[in-house]
């Protein structure tokens, strides 16, 4: 009997261990200052992205796809990122046709990214 494959983590050690190298001593507090900058980011991008989502806007969403698929990427949330290129790639070619499907697992693994990177900060001294 096989286990069901689980999912993977939201958050790329490697990618987290990259950004962390910048600031090697951790006085300068970098990693805390971009998640908590891109927490606040999503304050402001997730409100577009769901008033872009029925009826939908093409534009917005491309806008705040390619915006997240960057930013994501570079805390580690690589499956997040991928979505937002799907996301993005399919708004700039206008296909309606399963974007909100996509949205929605954009917005599920958002949500995933959301729960890790609070816990990380809420564990950080």
């Amino acid at each position: 009997m096989h286990n069901p494959p689980s999912l993977p983590e939201p958050l790329d050690a490697d990618a987290l261990a990259r950004l962390r190298e910048l600031d090697p001593t951790g006085a300068n507090k970098l990693v805390e200052r971009v998640i908590q900058a891109y927490l606040a980011s999503l304050e402001r991008l997730v409100p577009e992205m769901l008033a872009a989502r029925e009826p939908l806007d093409f534009g917005p969403l491309r806008r705040v796809a390619h915006t997240l698929k960057s930013s994501s990427a570079s805390l580690g949330a690589l499956l997040l990122s991928d979505h937002c290129g799907r996301v993005e790639s399919m708004a700039r070619d206008g296909l309606s046709a399963g974007i909100v499907a996509e949205l929605d697992a954009l917005l599920a693994e958002l949500e995933r990214v959301r729960a890790a990177l609070t816990m990380m900060q809420s564990s950080t001294p």
